[in-house]
């Protein structure tokens, strides 16, 4: 490992404090590396609070040491226009950085390449391509959503060994505590909550952040009359009665970056034969439902075959384990 990776390691790391604050900005981390050798580390705040670059910089001034001719490393390319906060490209250049090091571009229509074009005009260095595989799959609800305008969709479910996402006349919870525990931690990690009317009908699910610090995301019922009652626990929440294309068009637009659909079967289909999942999350317990009526992941015969997919992650939680899938895409001008 370069020593270049093992900085922009660093930088991921405190990145990941940022990932469930910094929305609808990108969860960055930053580390100034200082001609003394002292080194100092910062992440994005939340909106309209600094970002990691600047955060990382200011640490080297409280302590006492000169950031002119450092290195900088960023988990992203440093912005180059003013929104809530202004450039960080030109607080970079102000405070006489020598060298940026970044993993990847931001796609982002008013950055896209003009960070490094300003830092390289300015007479900095600028290194790419450090780390970009694992800092793309950190930020990938961000770039997802920069890229196409739409929120990243992750599926949620628990099944049994045998595919059944209920047990008749058994426990209402299938996993364990730590796997119920992660749960909330996705649900932090995402602005929106999708389930169906039948979901609230039958479980009554409050879908709030409670075992893990974060905030409860935006809750929205698919409903075709367009209504959910007043005590359900899943209020205050809004309901959608049109298409999921036209959800997500919307939601994008609003700069939702992340949904979760944590609904039952009939939801997570329509979801997955439309090709809109991004991400497939199953927590899977070691016991068997032996049920031919309980619901299954999905209805009907369209599988999941695991040819289409690419295994993300394995990884125990208590008894339980959670297997995490993504689709593979097909790129544009292939067979």
């Amino acid at each position: 490992m370069t020593n270049h990776e093992t900085l922009m390691r660093r930088a991921m790391h405190m990145a990941a404090t940022a990932r469930t604050h910094a929305r609808p900005n990108p969860w960055v981390g930053a580390v100034v590396v200082c001609v003394d050798g002292s080194v100092y580390e910062g992440a994005t705040q939340p909106p309209g609070g600094p970002h990691a670059e600047i955060i990382a910089m200011n640490a080297a001034r409280d302590g006492g040491s000169d950031v002119r001719g450092a290195t900088l490393y960023s988990t992203l390319e440093p912005c180059s226009h003013t929104g809530r906060t202004g450039p960080c490209t030109e607080a970079i250049i102000s405070a006489g950085v020598a060298c940026v090091v970044a993993a990847i571009a931001d796609p982002d229509s008013q950055v896209a390449g003009t960070g490094f074009d300003a830092l390289r005009v300015a007479g900095i260095e600028v290194v790419t391509d450090v780390l970009a595989d694992e800092v793309s799959a950190q930020l990938a609800a961000y770039l997802h959503h920069r890229r196409t305008g739409r929120p990243f969709v992750m599926l949620k479910m628990a099944t049994t060994l045998d595919a059944r996402t209920a047990i008749p006349n058994g426990p209402r919870w299938i996993t364990g505590e730590e796997a119920r525990v992660r749960v909330h931690q996705l649900r932090a990690e995402s602005d929106v909550i999708v389930i169906g009317s039948g979901t609230v009908m039958a479980d009554d699910p409050e879908l709030t952040v409670r075992h893990v610090e974060g905030t409860s995301p935006r809750r929205i019922v698919l409903s075709r009359n367009g209504s959910v009652s007043a005590t359900a626990k899943v209020q205050p929440c809004d309901v959608w009665s049109g298409s999921l294309e036209d959800l997500l068009d919307s939601l994008g637009t609003d700069g939702v970056l992340q949904l979760m659909v944590e609904g039952g079967a009939t939801v997570a289909t329509a979801f997955h034969e439309q090709g809109l999942i991004n991400r497939y999350v199953f927590h899977v317990a070691p016991i068997v439902s032996g049920s031919d009526i309980a619901p299954g992941v999905f209805v009907g015969d369209d599988a999941l075959p695991l040819s289409d997919c690419t295994l993300v992650s394995a990884t125990a939680l208590g008894a339980d384990i959670e297997i995490v899938l993504d689709p593979i895409r097909k790129k544009v001008g292939t067979s």
